[in-house]
């Protein structure tokens, strides 16, 4: 006898909505291909942001990331 797992179903990201986190959902994890697209609009816009990483001994000039030898 084979059983078959329900679905994990998890928030989707963009709208706080249900999701289905499996192979069959293509856009996991988020529920639909409009809320994957929402949140790569955002990435591409610059909307989010990875951190710089502070410069060791704080020497460095406004925006300048390479340490100063």
């Amino acid at each position: 006898m084979t059983t078959t797992a329900k679905p994990r179903t998890v928030r989707c990201p963009a709208c706080g909505g249900p999701s289905e986190y499996s192979p069959a959902n293509a856009w996991r994890p988020f529920c639909c291909e409009r809320c994957k697209n929402h949140d790569f609009g955002a990435w591409a816009s610059e909307s989010y942001r990875v951190a710089d990483p502070a410069v060791p001994g704080g020497d460095a000039a406004e925006g300048d990331t390479l340490p100063r030898h």
